[in-house]
C-alpha cells in the first residue's frame, strides 16, 4: 500500500506523492514561546514526527521545518510583566520546548526557523502583496484584502460573507473590510519593532509562517500540518497571502490537521486554564508513556487526556518491555514489519500500529525456537522504532529513572530475600517483599528469577 493521507483541503484521503520524489517537504506549525507547552501542544510534533520518519524511510530524504514564533503580543505581555527583554522569555521557553519534545522522543526538525530571524523575508513578501493590490497600508498597519482573493475560505470551507455576518467584534476604522487581517502593525517605543516601508513595527502572526515556509521549503510545499484549531483563521490566511504573493501557485498540496486534546471533556487550552504542561507531566510519569498515550487515538480524532490513560499506557509498556527483557539474550536487529508500515500508510493509523505491536509481542512470548525468538525480537524492535517506542534498555524503563545506588540497594534486598527463602526464613522474605512494596517496588517470581519494577 502506498502512503495515503487525509487532505483537509479536499476533505478526502488521497495517495501521497511528493513533487520531488527524492525529497518531500513538510512544514509543521511550531510553538509561540511565551510559556511551557501543554500536552495538547505536543500531539502534533509527536504524530507528525512519526510521519517525518516514515517519509525518510520511503523517499530517502526529507526537508522538515517546524517554526518558532518568537515575536507575539503574548510574548510582549510576558516580558512586560517580568520587566525583561522578549529574548529572555523566548530563549527560555524555546529551550524548554526542545527539552520537552526530546523527552517525548520527538526528533528535532531539519530546520527550526524563528520569526525574528526572517523579518527581511516577511517585509519582502508584504511588499509583493501591496504591489499586486492584495494588501494595503493604513495608519501604520498593512492589511491583507480578503476580497482580493477569490479562493478565501477554500481550506476551512467557510464563506467570507457568512464569517462576517453577525460578527460581534469591533472593526478597526482603518480596515476596508471587517475580514481583512494584519500583515504588519506599528510598534511603540516600549515594544519590539523593526524598520519597514510603513514605519517601525512588527509582523502579524499569519505572515510569519508563509515567509518562513517559502524561504526554506519553496513556494509550493508538499505537506503543511498543525492542530485543527489553526485551520481558521491561521492556515486559511496562510493560503491566501502565500498564493497571492506567488502568482497563484499552490501553497501546500496536502493539509494535515490533528484533533484537540480534551481534559474532562473540555478542549485543553491555556486561555481556559485547563492544561497539563509537558514539563510537569514528565516529572510525574515516564515520558515514553506520555508518547504512547498521544499515539493511542487516531490523530484526526479528539483525545480525552486523563491519569487513567497514562496509567494504561504505563501498564502496556510494562508488558512490552517485559517481553524484551525475556529476550535479552537474543541478538536481533530492528526490522519494521510490513503490517506496521501498512497501518501508517493508512493515514497514520497509529492505533492499528499499536495493535500490531501488541500482537508481535504476544507472538514473541509464545516463540518456542531460537529462530522465532530472533524474528520476534527483530520485529518488536522495528515496530517500536517506527513509532518512537521501545528504544531504551528494559532495565532503564523499569528503573523509572531512579539512581544506580538505589537500584543496587533494591537488588541487594532481592538477593537477601532469595537467601532467606533458601534458608526457609519465610517471615524475613515476606518482610522484604512488603518493605519494597511500600516503596513502590513490585516483585515478580518467574522461572528465570525475580524481576522487579517500580509501580
Amino acid at each position: 500500500m502506498s502512503l495515503r493521507l487525509f487532505n483537509s483541503l479536499t476533505r478526502r484521503v488521497e495517495p501521497f506523492a511528493p513533487l520531488d520524489p527524492a525529497c518531500p517537504t513538510l512544514y509543521v506549525c511550531g510553538p509561540t514561546v511565551y510559556n511551557y507547552a501543554h500536552i495538547g501542544n505536543a500531539r502534533g510534533p509527536v504524530v507528525f514526527g512519526v510521519l517525518a520518519a516514515l517519509l525518510r524511510r520511503r523517499y530517502g530524504d526529507l526537508r522538515y521545518a517546524r517554526n518558532i514564533t518568537d515575536v507575539d503580543d503574548k510574548i510582549n505581555a510576558a516580558a512586560r510583566e517580568r520587566g525583561v527583554p522578549i529574548s529572555e522569555i523566548t530563549d527560555r521557553y524555546a529551550a524548554a520546548y526542545r527539552e520537552d519534545m526530546a523527552a517525548l522522543g520527538v526528533a528535532a526538525p531539519d530546520i527550526e526557523p524563528a520569526a525574528t530571524a526572517h523579518i527581511g523575508e516577511i517585509v519582502a513578501m508584504i511588499e509583493r502583496l501591496v504591489g499586486s493590490g492584495h494588501a494595503y497600508a493604513a495608519e501604520g498597519h498593512v492589511l491583507f484584502s480578503v476580497a482580493s482573493f477569490e479562493g478565501y475560505g477554500k481550506l476551512s470551507r467557510r464563506d467570507p460573507d457568512e464569517m462576517l455576518a453577525g460578527a460581534r467584534v469591533e472593526v478597526a476604522p482603518y480596515k476596508r473590510d471587517a475580514g481583512d487581517f494584519v500583515l504588519w502593525k506599528p510598534s511603540t517605543d516600549d515594544l519590539p519593532g523593526w524598520d519597514s516601508p510603513w514605519g517601525r513595527g512588527r509582523p502579524g502572526w499569519h505572515i510569519e509562517c508563509s515567509a518562513m515556509a517559502a524561504a526554506h521549503l519553496g513556494e509550493t510545499i508538499d505537506i503543511h500540518a498543525g492542530g485543527i484549531d489553526l485551520q481558521f483563521p491561521h492556515h486559511e490566511n496562510e493560503v491566501a497571502q502565500s498564493e497571492c504573493a506567488h502568482g497563484g501557485r499552490t501553497f501546500a498540496r496536502f493539509w494535515l490537521h490533528n484533533g484537540m486534546l480534551t481534559l474532562t471533556g473540555a478542549k485543553m487550552s491555556k486561555s481556559a486554564g485547563n492544561i497539563e504542561k509537558v514539563n510537569d507531566l514528565r516529572q510525574r510519569h515516564p515520558p515514553e508513556a506520555l508518547r504512547y498515550a498521544l499515539l493511542s487515538a487516531h490523530y484526526r480524532q479528539p483525545l480525552d487526556w486523563s491519569d487513567n490513560l497514562i496509567e494504561q499506557s504505563v501498564r502496556t509498556l510494562d508488558r512490552l518491555y517485559g517481553t524484551l527483557r525475556d529476550l535479552a539474550a537474543v541478538e536481533a536487529a530492528p526490522q519494521i514489519p510490513a503490517a506496521i508500515e501498512a497501518a501508517l500508510d493508512d493515514d497514520l493509523n497509529t492505533p492499528q500500529a499499536l495493535a500490531e505491536l501488541a500482537g508481535i509481542a504476544a507472538d514473541a512470548r509464545k516463540a518456542d525456537s531460537d529462530e522465532l525468538r530472533k524474528q520476534s525480537k527483530s520485529q518488536l524492535l522495528g515496530a517500536g522504532l517506527a513509532l518512537g517506542l521501545l528504544q531504551q534498555d528494559p532495565a532503564a524503563w523499569f528503573a523509572r529513572g531512579a539512581s544506580g545506588d538505589d537500584d543496587a540497594r533494591i537488588r541487594g534486598l532481592i538477593d537477601e530475600r532469595a537467601a532467606a527463602k533458601k534458608n526457609r526464613d519465610f517471615a524475613r522474605a515476606d518482610a522484604i517483599r512488603e518493605q519494597l512494596a511500600a516503596e513502590g517496588v513490585l516483585l515478580e517470581d518467574t522461572p528465570q528469577g525475580v524481576r522487579w519494577k517500580r509501580a
